[in-house]
């Protein structure tokens, strides 16, 4: 059994994490603040003994000893990180921040969320994980594309430096059971099955 800290758990993608590490048998702590996470969808994981519900928010730092922790914690749909971006790349940077904090000190693998917006306005189609992107960074949407950019430069600079384990996944546009209602995308590109399944098998 590992014990696993997933920020972020209580959102859409993060509940079906939640659920799927539970049901191979690890222990898992979720972190969320509610700002699009909802308490409904990990109901009904409460009454699981290995289950332990912290709300929190990502950008305060948060102790505890952990295995592996899954950096989840970010609004994702533009209605959402738009509505206050300061905030937005708050939770991105500060949030990176103290959970690879987090991992150095205990020593804990840690997994990254980022987000196919990190190629910006792309100008090659399908993106692969060589092109760099066509970025705008002061633009409407750049508090969450900078912010996961970011993001992604801390985790591989505190591997380069500390050595911390660490894995980065870019998710592109999910749908299933458990999307915000007040979501506003209309482009799907991936399944949640594949992110609530077989996606984040094997990730270590």
């Amino acid at each position: 059994m590992k014990r696993i800290l997933v920020t972020g758990g209580a959102g859409f993608v993060g509940s079906h994490l939640c659920e799927r590490l539970l049901n191979e048998g690890n222990d898992v702590i979720c972190m969320d603040n509610y700002f699009t996470g909802q308490k409904k969808n990990i109901m009904h994981l409460l009454d699981n003994p290995y289950f332990e519900l912290v709300r929190h928010d990502v950008t305060s730092p948060f102790f505890v000893e952990v295995d592996e922790i899954y950096n989840l914690a970010c609004p994702a749909s533009p209605v959402h990180y738009q509505y206050n971006p300061i905030k937005t790349v708050k939770t991105s940077v500060m949030g990176a921040i103290n959970m690879l904090g987090l991992a150095k000190r205990i020593k804990a693998k840690v997994l990254q969320a980022s987000t196919s917006e990190v190629y910006g306005d792309p100008e090659v189609h399908p993106q692969v994980e060589s092109y760099w992107g066509h970025v705008n960074p002061i633009g409407l949407r750049s508090c969450y594309d900078e912010g996961k950019r970011c993001a992604e430069t801390l985790f591989v600079n505190y591997h380069q430096q500390n050595n911390v384990r660490i894995k980065i996944i870019r998710i592109f546009n999910t749908y299933g059971p458990r999307m915000h209602p007040a979501d506003g995308r209309g482009s799907f590109k991936l399944y949640c099955s594949g992110i609530a399944g077989s996606g984040y098998h094997n990730l270590w």
